[in-house]
């Protein structure tokens, strides 16, 4: 794909905070795995923390662990798995053009800062430079962000308040119980075009999308009939997604319904 073309693909997550970026795009490049996982974070939307990581194991999921890395973050896979064009697109990009697909990022959210939009807030800090980069305030707490890339890359009209425009309303604790997904041993070195996953580059490329070459030491399952289900299933309600794609805090809308429930 062309410079253009990329900017417009990667515009819908390009300020994401760099460790949840890093995981989405490894995840995008198995792109037949995200609708399946997107139901299976929208059934367990209500558990988080340890009792998530042991849903996770206890289920035997058969998914790549950057794909199941983002359970926790089940707006983002329902995001993903509603523009399944825009995600196989991303992915393939990825595994072709894995440098012109940061550089398409940095591209972005060189538009972002230069129109006053991106900037340190007390949720993430933005360090500005060659490369920007976005990291949340706390490792273990990752924030989601809502905005319009139809405003976000382009500059302002007067009176416009540009601290508004990008809102970071709700997040995900990511503790230890995360990390055989990954998660604290992911990053960006943007210097070299390189995605650092557990702690070790991403090699996957399109010659070797069939193999498995990625540094995890989860047990991998097959494609298949799963143990049955030990926990309730609960799908998120209207006002739940709502409120999380506009950046509210999804567990107090959930809370409000069991109230309502009782």
């Amino acid at each position: 794909m062309p410079p253009g073309q990329l900017d417009q693909l990667v515009d819908r997550i390009a300020l994401y905070p760099d460790p949840l970026l890093s995981q989405i795009l490894a995840a995008s490049t198995y792109s037949d795995q995200i609708p399946a996982a997107a139901g299976w974070a929208d059934q367990h939307h209500y558990l988080s923390g340890q009792a998530l990581a042991n849903a996770i194991q206890a289920d035997q999921l058969p998914w790549d662990p950057s794909v199941q890395a983002l359970l926790p973050f089940p707006s983002v896979l329902g995001m993903m798995a509603s523009d399944m064009n825009w995600t196989r697109q991303l992915g393939d990009a990825f595994l072709t053009q894995q440098a012109d697909v940061m550089d398409a990022v940095q591209r972005e959210r060189h538009k972002a800062w230069n129109y006053g939009y991106l900037r340190s807030n007390p949720q993430i800090v933005v360090t500005d430079g060659p490369y920007i980069t976005v990291v949340p305030v706390n490792p273990g707490y990752i924030p989601v962000p809502y905005y319009n890339p139809a405003v976000v890359f382009f500059a302002p009209r007067p009176g416009f308040f540009v601290g508004g425009a990008i809102r970071f309303g709700w997040g995900i604790t990511i503790g230890a119980f995360f990390r055989p997904w990954g998660w604290g041993y992911n990053r960006f070195d943007w210097g070299h075009r390189m995605v650092i996953i557990n702690n070790a580059p991403w090699r996957r490329t399109w010659a070797t999308q069939r193999a498995y070459v990625h540094p995890y030491a989860l047990p991998r399952y097959a494609p298949g009939p799963r143990v049955a289900e030990h926990h309730e299933l609960i799908q998120r309600s209207p006002r739940e997604r709502e409120a999380e794609r506009r950046g509210q805090r999804p567990r107090e809308e959930h809370n409000e319904r069991e109230r309502d429930r009782r």
